[in-house]
C-alpha cells in the first residue's frame, strides 16, 4: 500500500506544477494582451481629449470641408484657418498612387511564388522581396527625392508637361513599392491555404492551370487577397518620412499627380514639433487630425478582420 500512495503523491505533485506552470502562462499572456488593450484606450482617451479642446475652438464643419490650411494665419486676420480638406485629399490620392503599384505587383508576385516558382526560387525569392519591408522609410524617402523624382521630371518634359520635383506621384510610387513586400507575403499565404483538392479537381475536369488559378485558386482565397491589399491601404496611410521627402509640406488640394502635395500625418509632426505653445489651436489641431486618421485606420482594420474571419470559416468549410 506505501508504494502506491507514494506514486500518487508523485502524480498529484506532478499535476500541481504542471497547472501552476499552466496557470503561470496563461496569466503571463493575459498581462500581455491586457497591456496591449489598454495602450490602444490610452491613446484613444488621449486623442479623444485633446481633440474635445481643438473642436471646440475651431469649426467641425469647416475643419473636414474647408480647402484652406493655414495654421498660421497667413490667409486670415483672425487666426489660423483649419480646412484639412486639402490634406485629407493628398492622403487619400497618394495613398491610391501606392495602392495601384503594390497590388498588382504584391498579387502578381504571390501567384508566382505560390503556384508556378519552384521550392529552390521560392526558398530564394521570397526572402529578397521581403528585404523591402526591412528597408527604413527614410532610404525610400531619399531614394524617392534623388532617383524617381527627377525621371519624373525628366520624363514629363519629354511630353512638354511641367512637372514638381516634389509630386505625389513619385511619393506614391514609392510608397507602393515599400508596401508591396506586404501584400506579398500575405497573399501568397492566402494562395496557398487554398486546399489542393480543389485545384485537382478543377484540372481533373479539363482546366488548363492558368485556367484553374484564375476562376478557381484566386476567387477562394479572395478574401485573405483583399484582407491583404487593405492593411496595405493602413501602412500608406500612417506613412510620413517619404511624403516629407517626396511630396512636399504644402496643403495643396488638386488632381494633378506631378504636383506637390501633404497628408495627414506629416501635418501632425510638423504641429508637433518646434517651440508652440502646446494649447495652441495650432498644436491642438494635430490631435484633431490624428483622432481622425485613428478612426479610418480602426474602421479599414476591421473591414480587414471581418473579411480574414470569412476567410477561415471558408478555409474550414471547404475540408469539410
Amino acid at each position: 500500500m506505501l508504494p502506491l500512495a507514494q506514486t500518487k503523491a508523485k502524480k498529484w505533485l506532478l499535476n500541481l506544477k504542471q497547472n501552476s506552470k499552466e496557470i503561470f502562462t496563461k496569466s503571463l499572456l493575459f498581462v500581455a494582451t491586457l497591456i496591449s488593450i489598454l495602450t490602444t484606450f490610452g491613446i484613444l482617451f488621449v486623442l479623444l481629449f485633446e481633440a474635445m479642446l481643438f473642436f471646440s475652438r475651431e469649426s467641425v464643419s469647416y475643419f473636414f470641408t474647408g480647402k484652406i490650411w493655414s495654421p498660421d494665419g497667413a490667409f486670415g486676420a483672425d487666426g489660423g484657418i483649419f480646412g484639412a480638406l486639402p490634406l485629407f485629399s493628398g492622403t487619400f490620392y497618394i495613398t491610391a498612387i501606392a495602392m495601384l503599384v503594390a497590388i498588382p505587383v504584391g498579387i502578381f508576385s504571390a501567384i508566382y511564388l505560390s503556384e508556378y516558382a519552384s521550392n529552390r526560387a521560392k526558398n530564394i525569392l521570397k526572402p529578397v522581396l521581403e528585404i523591402l519591408a526591412g528597408i527604413p522609410t527614410i532610404v525610400y524617402g531619399v531614394f524617392a527625392a534623388l532617383i524617381v523624382s527627377p525621371m519624373i521630371v525628366d520624363a514629363a518634359a519629354k511630353f512638354g508637361v511641367s512637372a514638381s520635383y516634389e509630386s505625389a506621384l513619385g511619393a506614391g510610387f514609392v510608397m507602393g513599392v515599400m508596401i508591396t513586400p506586404i501584400i506579398a507575403s500575405m497573399c501568397d499565404d492566402a494562395l496557398s491555404s487554398v486546399p489542393k483538392s480543389l485545384e485537382f479537381g478543377s484540372l481533373a475536369l479539363g482546366m488548363t492551370r492558368s485556367e484553374t488559378i484564375l476562376f478557381v485558386t484566386i476567387p477562394t482565397a479572395m478574401p485573405g487577397i483583399i484582407a491583404a491589399c487593405l492593411l496595405g491601404v493602413s501602412r500608406a496611410l500612417g506613412e510620413t518620412m517619404i511624403v516629407v521627402m517626396a511630396a512636399s509640406l504644402r496643403a495643396n488640394l488638386s488632381l494633378n499627380p506631378l504636383e506637390d502635395m501633404t497628408t495627414v500625418t506629416v501635418k501632425i509632426v510638423e504641429a508637433l514639433t518646434g517651440d508652440k505653445e502646446f494649447d495652441s489651436s495650432l498644436t491642438l489641431s494635430a490631435f484633431g487630425l490624428g483622432l481622425t486618421l485613428f478612426v479610418v485606420t480602426l474602421l479599414i482594420n476591421l473591414v480587414s478582420v471581418k473579411i480574414s474571419n470569412d476567410f477561415h470559416k471558408r478555409y474550414k468549410i471547404s475540408n469539410l
